[in-house]
C-alpha cells in the first residue's frame, strides 16, 4: 500500500466540526509516517470529481472526515475499487462509523485508530446497498422516518440525536401509515399498511436508533423493519425502545431478510445514510463487499 493517502473533507459537518476535525486527524496520520493529501472541493459534485480522481490515481486510502452524508458521498468514489475507506466521524449521526467500531467525535484518536490499521493491514471487505448508481452503508429510510429525516436535516437546533427526537414529535402530529407494495427478492408483492419500511445495511440512524438491530455488515443480506399502522400513542411508547434495539418485540413490527428489495408508497421520500434518493418505488440490493473499509 502506497503512503500517500487521501482526506476527503467537509467542512462544513457538524457545524464547522469536519474543518476543525481535519487538523487533528491529519496530523496524527502524518506522525504515523503517512503523506496526506486533502481534498475539499467547491461543492459536493466537485468534491466527488476530486476523490474519484484520487482513487483512480491510486490512493492508499480515502479518509472521510465529517458525518453520514460524507461518508455517503465517500463511497461513491471508492464503492467496487480496492481503495480502503476510512472514517474520522464528526457530523450529526455518525452512524457508519458506530457500526465499522470507530470513534466518534474525537477526530486524533480516529486518525492514529486509522494510521495503525492501515500499517498493520487491519482491512475488511463489508456489505453495501445500492440504489441505482447509489450507494449506502446504514439504512434505507422510507415513511414516517424519511419525514423526521426531513424535518430533522432543516433544523439548526439541538444537535445530534435529540434533534430527530424533536423532529419526530413534531411529524407525529400529521403523519398517517400508508399502503405500502413491499417484494423481497423473486417473491410476491406483499401489501401492508405500515408507518414506516426501513432497509439496513447497518443497524442504525439519526444518531444511534437501532432500527434493524439484527443488521450484519456481513451477511450479504438487508434486515427490513417494516413498523405496521402504529396510532401515536404506539409510537410514542415504542420509541425509546429504539434505541436500545428492543423495539422489533412488539406485534406492530415486523423484520425480514432479503438481498433484494422492492418498496412503493405514494408521496414518501426514501433517505440512505440521511441523504435523500427521491420518491419511492425504489429498489435496493445488498452488495456483498461492497466497499474495503478500516476498521480498528
Amino acid at each position: 500500500m502506497t503512503s500517500e493517502i487521501t482526506l476527503f473533507v467537509n467542512p462544513t459537518a457538524g457545524r464547522g466540526r469536519g474543518a476543525r476535525a481535519a487538523q487533528p486527524a491529519a496530523s496524527a496520520l502524518r506522525a504515523a509516517g503517512f503523506s496526506v493529501r486533502t481534498v475539499l472541493g467547491e461543492d459536493a459534485a466537485d468534491a466527488l470529481t476530486r476523490a474519484r480522481a484520487a482513487v483512480a490515481g491510486g490512493t492508499g486510502a480515502l479518509i472521510a472526515v465529517g458525518g453520514d452524508g460524507m461518508a455517503h458521498l465517500a463511497l461513491r468514489a471508492v464503492a467496487g475499487t480496492r481503495t480502503p475507506l476510512g472514517l474520522v466521524a464528526v457530523g450529526t449521526g455518525n452512524d457508519f462509523a458506530r457500526a465499522l467500531g470507530l470513534p466518534v467525535r474525537q477526530p486524533a484518536a480516529a486518525g492514529r485508530m486509522i494510521a495503525d490499521a492501515l500499517k498493520c493491514g487491519r482491512l475488511r471487505d463489508i456489505d453495501l446497498g445500492q440504489v441505482g448508481d447509489r450507494w449506502f452503508g446504514t439504512v434505507l429510510a422510507s415513511g414516517f422516518d424519511s419525514r423526521v429525516n426531513d424535518r430533522g436535516n432543516r433544523m439548526r437546533w439541538p444537535a445530534g440525536r435529540f434533534r430527530y427526537d424533536l423532529a419526530m414529535i413534531a411529524e407525529l402530529a400529521a403523519f398517517r401509515p400508508v399502503p405500502y407494495r413491499i417484494r423481497l427478492d423473486d417473491g410476491d408483492v406483499r401489501e401492508v399498511e405500515a408507518t414506516l419500511v426501513a432497509v439496513g445495511n447497518g443497524s442504525s440512524y439519526g444518531g444511534g436508533m437501532r432500527i434493524c438491530p439484527g443488521a450484519d455488515l456481513t451477511d450479504g443480506l438487508f434486515d427490513v423493519t417494516v413498523v405496521g399502522d402504529c396510532g401515536r400513542s404506539t409510537l410514542l411508547r415504542v420509541f425509546p425502545q429504539v434505541y436500545r434495539g428492543t423495539h422489533t418485540e412488539h406485534p406492530k413490527m415486523t423484520v425480514l431478510r432479503a438481498a433484494r428489495v422492492e418498496i412503493a408508497a405514494e408521496g414518501i421520500t426514501g433517505y440512505a445514510d440521511g441523504e435523500p434518493l427521491g420518491p419511492l418505488p425504489l429498489s435496493a440490493r445488498c452488495v456483498r463487499g461492497g466497499v474495503r473499509v478500516v476498521g480498528p
